[in-house]
């Protein structure tokens, strides 16, 4: 049976998202090596002077912090979770792909990185979107470096400071959201900045820290360029399931659905999970998508 947004409401929260939480002794806990710009930029032939111009007028949004304020700031939200209005939760109804998306949330027990799962996807040319955290970069600058020049993958927003995105401090398996417009801007503003300079052009997609929005959050993401993303089917539990639950909760997608799975926790059945699952659905005639191939 699909595991969807509303069935694993009560499984997810007993888990506290531990894909982004951490496990025991998760390695990378402790990591926090500082990276730079020239660490990671990827290699461009275009001359420096205009890269670094081209880059500095998209990395800053065209919607300021004070016009998101002053237009939102007064606003009050009616809806809040998984799916709020303005969140992409499947593919259009045309596509008749799955689209594999892998959380990199960072932080304190959260900055691990699970290279048999991106080994996988790349031994069997199945492309994914992969959300990115600013603090999950910080702890592996040369890794991010690889996975941003790899055509395999695309690189998308998952926060400054992984928080959930509300404009009222709502809270989401014990994760402060951000508490006002103000802050809702700095979580996706800071870290878009930071991915446009690095990979030279602005990421396309934003999911937030426990992919909960309320629906002013969520419009703030669209007027910053960015589509808010949740999913359709919850691949790893907050890297949480066994690999026989991720099989079973990743072969029953539907075409049209969004997966969400972690690569920040190697620990988790997710790569193990992943590696049964995807060929059994490339057998029965699924194909993979990242997510900018269909929107």
């Amino acid at each position: 049976m699909s595991l969807t947004r509303r069935a694993v409401l009560a499984a997810v929260a007993a888990t506290g998202l531990a894909g982004c939480a951490g496990r025991s002794g998760s390695p990378g806990a402790s990591l926090a090596t500082r990276s730079t710009q020239s660490d990671i930029e990827p290699p461009s032939r275009t001359p420096r002077a205009g890269r670094a111009a081209a880059t500095a007028r998209a990395a800053a949004p065209e919607v300021t912090r004070a016009a998101a304020v002053a237009r939102y700031g007064s606003a009050r939200p009616s809806d809040w979770g998984f799916d709020a209005p303005g969140v992409l939760t499947a593919l259009p109804a045309a596509q008749r792909a799955v689209a594999l998306t892998f959380d990199a949330c960072g932080g304190p027990g959260g900055s691990a990185y699970d290279k048999d799962l991106i080994g996988f996807l790349r031994s069997r040319k199945v492309p994914a979107t992969l959300f990115i955290n600013s603090r999950w970069i910080d702890a592996h600058p040369a890794v991010f470096r690889t996975l941003a020049a790899d055509p395999l993958f695309e690189i998308a927003n998952h926060g400054t400071r992984h928080r959930p995105l509300s404009v009222s401090g709502r809270s989401a398996y014990g994760i402060p959201g951000t508490r006002d417009a103000g802050e809702v801007y700095d979580e996706v503003a800071g870290n878009h900045g930071r991915l446009t300079r690095l990979l030279g052009r602005p990421p396309r997609f934003f999911r937030s820290g426990t992919a909960y929005y309320d629906d002013v959050a969520s419009r703030i993401v669209d007027a910053l360029g960015e589509r808010p993303v949740s999913f359709t089917v919850n691949g790893d539990g907050g890297a949480t399931f066994t690999p026989e639950q991720v099989h079973t909760a990743v072969v029953a997608a539907r075409p049209g659905s969004i997966v969400i799975g972690h690569l920040n926790q190697p620990e988790g059945g997710t790569a193990e999970g992943i590696a049964t699952a995807v060929p059994q659905l490339l057998a029965s005639g699924h194909r993979f998508i990242r997510l900018s191939d269909a929107l």
